[in-house]
């Protein structure tokens, strides 16, 4: 993977608090990478239940040819992105409350 754990955390944390962060949180997910932003939505789809851990790589393959809106507006479309992201990180391994806590 190419996003690291920490820059997941960082949009987990600012998803959290949509209603004071979203302008920065949807400049921190522009600012991005096209493959990081893929792996967000990869990571999504993981803890939404679409894919499986895994067959992340599959999820990856269908984040980028199914790309058709900026991945800041795609997210935001769920209320519970945040949540997705934390599931899909924990089901991947990745880990995220240490990463969550040196943020804080």
């Amino acid at each position: 993977m190419d996003i690291s754990t920490r820059t997941v955390a960082q949009v987990i944390l600012m998803g959290h608090e949509m209603g004071r962060a979203e302008g920065e949180l949807r400049g921190f997910i522009e600012c991005i990478g096209e493959q990081e932003q893929a792996e967000l939505v990869a990571i999504f789809w993981v803890g939404r239940g679409s894919f499986e851990a895994e067959d992340f790589a599959d999820a990856l393959a269908t984040a980028k040819s199914e790309a058709t809106v900026p991945t800041a507006d795609y997210l935001f479309g769920s209320p519970h992105f945040s949540d997705h992201l934390e599931a899909g990180a924990e089901a991947l391994g990745l880990d995220i409350l240490s990463e969550e806590d040196d943020l804080l």
